[in-house]
């Protein structure tokens, strides 16, 4: 199986070992505890859950820096976006050992120990500098923009252990994995190469049919559908009816033993290229091979170019900072010639109308409305999923 990123084995920062995890439990709750924001508690579940392996916890600023402007720390190690614990809490000394406590929990319980190595005050240019390497804009529309430089001025960095993985664990138990489970679950099935897939959305036809089409292409065993369960802009479907229709969809309509479905404990950043090369790292560290990389992955609004997650690998990311290779896709729909789903770029001879299209706006007024789309976009087991949804509003 391919190795871990920069590792050779995962570094999952959660805390097994049962005495010391009771232990830690006791000690957190004596501790100077900082709330954390939900973007710092989705970096300390990503770091326990292995997938941000080899990262021991929280970047200093230097690194932090460096990894915006160069995709890499200060060390070398490459990491294309910066793992930040930002605040605006006064009075945490460098040498301390605090609780960090889970702001998405009811009670706000503690979700990881946090050795304190530098306490840093970030200044508006660092900050504005760092958005928009990440972002590639400073416009407050984005809302990753927005979110990022409303963290805080004062980035705390050290390494964390971590004691639990939020709600993601209690709220989705048959689909959160870590990057641990799910390098297991591989190896389990004898699994060698693995194609992800990243999700935020249901899946539509043209979704089902590119997995098909990687696994074929690339000769896989097997595909993960990886989907994000944490916070996503105000108007996307949330990840309990996400996973349903996923689930649905995926049992009627793929071969037994083919697709492992699983989610990650992460906050959606909306940073396109960026966040594409993330997912990569961290789908190595999952095991994959491969991650299908699509038009205007992980984008948001018209920030970024169609194909501008896929150029970073061939421009920004350095040969062989990476095991895993990317699957790059084009826009994919229905052909009414062909009476079938294919990538439009295989498709030149077609004109629009030859295709099956149909606009997030659209789809979402025909489902408010009780209105199955057609069978060329959606599945009608997934639509049901949706309808029911859309008319609970």
């Amino acid at each position: 199986m391919i190795k871990p990123h920069g590792a050779d084995q995962l570094n999952p920062r959660f805390v097994y070992d049962t005495e010391q995890h009771h232990a830690l439990i006791r000690e957190g709750e004596e501790l100077p505890s900082l709330l954390l924001n939900s973007a710092a508690a989705a970096n300390a579940v990503m770091l326990g859950a292995g997938y941000f392996t080899p990262l021991d916890g929280y970047m200093n600023l230097a690194d932090a820096l460096s990894v915006a402007e160069k995709l890499h720390t200060v060390d070398g190690l490459f990491w294309p976006v910066p793992i930040v614990n930002l605040t605006d809490e006064a009075g945490i000394e460098p040498g301390s050992r605090i609780a960090l406590r889970d702001p998405n929990v009811e009670g706000n319980p503690v979700l990881a120990i946090m050795d304190v190595e530098a306490v840093e005050s970030v200044s508006e240019e660092q900050v504005d500098f760092m958005a928009e390497k990440v972002f590639r804009t400073l416009d407050p529309e984005h809302p990753g923009v927005a979110t990022f430089k409303g963290l805080g001025r004062t980035l705390l960095s050290g390494p964390i252990q971590v004691l639990n993985f939020s709600y993601f664990q209690s709220d989705f138990p048959d689909t959160f994995r870590t990057a641990v489970e799910i390098r297991n679950e591989i190896a389990e099935r004898g699994w060698d190469k693995v194609v992800a897939f990243q999700t935020r959305n249901p899946m539509h036809r043209a979704h089902e049919e590119l997995c098909r089409m990687a696994m074929d292409d690339l000769g896989t065993d097997g595909i993960l559908i990886h989907m994000l369960l944490g916070k996503l802009k105000p108007g996307d479907i949330p990840a309990e009816v996400r996973d349903a229709s996923i689930r649905k969809m995926v049992e009627v309509y793929f071969p037994k033993n083919t697709v492992m479905i699983t989610g990650y404990g992460f906050d959606m950043l909306y940073a396109g290229p960026r966040e594409a090369v993330l997912h990569a790292v961290f789908r190595q560290n999952c095991g994959c091979s491969h991650l299908i990389v699509g038009r205007d992955h992980a984008g948001v609004g018209d920030y970024y170019g169609g194909f501008d997650a896929q150029t970073i690998f061939d421009e920004e990311v350095p040969e062989g900072a990476l095991e895993l290779e990317i699957y790059r896709a084009d826009h994919t729909a229905y052909s009414k010639k062909l009476d079938r789903v294919v990538m439009m770029r295989d498709a030149p001879d077609h004109a629009k109308e030859d295709f099956v299209l149909l606009s997030g706006t659209k789809v979402r007024e025909m489902l408010g409305n009780g209105i199955a789309p057609p069978p060329e976009f959606s599945r009608p087991e997934v639509a049901k999923i949706l309808m029911d949804y859309y008319q609970s509003l």
